[in-house]
């Protein structure tokens, strides 16, 4: 049987660089979205709403996919709301494809507040974990969407007998425009903010981020483990971290993405500059770059997630991911960290989003 791919959250970064990826390697892609994303050739696109269980019914009716991966998720004003509406979104989804009884795995992205806790209980005294992160931590004894999210898909499998797996990223690099969680091309922006207007190219985190060690995640790395773990007997019904395989600092990185884009780099200097305060004017002049330079996106906001980014850099303790459980397995899939943003860059420039 030919594998077929229902790749949920196809606009995101991370839906969007697996359906390349899977493109690539002759799978039949349909990519859901509420505004699927339609510059891939090859790829289906499918408009529906999680929420909507008459809307998923009508736009899946004529889909019967072997293999599903939900990369989708929606952010709400408490962590309760997060539970309710996102395990929603999750169960609406595997309902509406369980009569086909054709779908064989399912794989789910969730990431490292799976460790951290969430948003509202994010990185703090109480909740922070050993590092390196593994899988085998035990859940935190606090509310927790992606831990909703999960049980959903634990809850389908059993009954509808396909596997699984649950991937856990560390800040998925990579590009996508309108995404809520975007640090990269945060970071392409401001710096590109900072080149027009001479700013200092001011780290906004935390000393503890500044001097630790952390990893990211490329969003094509990402991708080659899930289809890995949708296709390897060994990995199915098991939960992984993904990270690019590397570590680094930002009192190191920094400076080497100051460089290429030519600014000033301004370091830790013993107090936090959140980017929301520093970008929360930059609306207007963005605009005005945008225009200056032909750009094709003017809207900051559908470029730059600065909460996210000052979630993840103003943490009080440095994060690495331990990568031996999938390592073991097969999983040897490599990636520079300075590459993966300098290739983002490089992208961001030629598509015209920065100048």
């Amino acid at each position: 049987m030919q594998k077929k791919a229902l790749v949920v959250g196809v606009s995101g970064i991370t839906g969007s660089n697996l359906a390349e990826q899977l493109l690539a390697e002759e799978w039949i892609v349909y990519g859901l979205a509420r505004n699927p994303k339609t510059d891939l050739t090859g790829l289906t696109p499918i408009s529906a709403d999680l929420l909507n269980t008459d809307s998923l019914a009508t736009a899946l009716s004529e889909v019967s996919p072997t293999h599903v991966f939900i990369t989708s998720w929606m952010r709400n004003e408490t962590e309760a709301e997060n539970i309710r509406v996102n395990s929603l979104m999750v169960r609406n989804l595997l309902d509406t494809v369980a009569p086909t009884k054709t779908v064989q795995h399912v794989a789910l992205v969730t990431g490292l507040k799976h460790y951290l806790g969430p948003f509202e209980a994010y990185a703090k005294e109480g909740t922070l974990p050993i590092t390196p992160v593994r899988e085998e931590h035990p859940r935190l004894e606090i509310e927790n969407f992606y831990y909703a999210q999960e049980d959903e898909v634990y809850a389908a499998a059993e009954r509808d007998g396909f596997t699984w797996s649950i991937h856990r990223p560390h800040t998925v690099i990579g590009k996508a425009v309108g995404n809520m969680m975007n640090m990269g091309t945060t970071l392409a922006v401001y710096a590109s903010i900072c080149k027009e207007t001479s700013r200092p190219f001011q780290f906004p985190g935390s000393g503890a981020q500044w001097n630790g060690l952390s990893d990211v995640t490329d969003a094509r790395v990402l991708a080659q483990q899930m289809i890995w773990a949708a296709t390897t007997e060994a990995a199915h019904n098991q939960a992984f971290n993904v990270t690019n395989g590397d570590v680094f600092r930002w009192n190191w990185l920094w400076l080497q993405l100051a460089d290429w884009f030519g600014v000033e780099a301004k370091g830790f200097d013993g107090i936090i500059h959140p980017l929301e305060t520093a970008m929360a004017a930059d609306g207007p002049l963005w605009r005005s770059i945008a225009s200056r330079y032909s750009l094709k996106e003017p809207d900051l906001d559908r470029l730059a997630s600065a909460w996210h980014t000052d979630l993840d850099l103003g943490r009080p303790l440095e994060v690495m991911t331990d990568m031996s459980k999938s390592r073991k397995l097969g999983f040897t899939v490599y990636q520079d960290t300075r590459d993966s943003f300098f290739n983002l860059f490089d992208t961001l420039r030629a598509e015209r989003l920065i100048p």
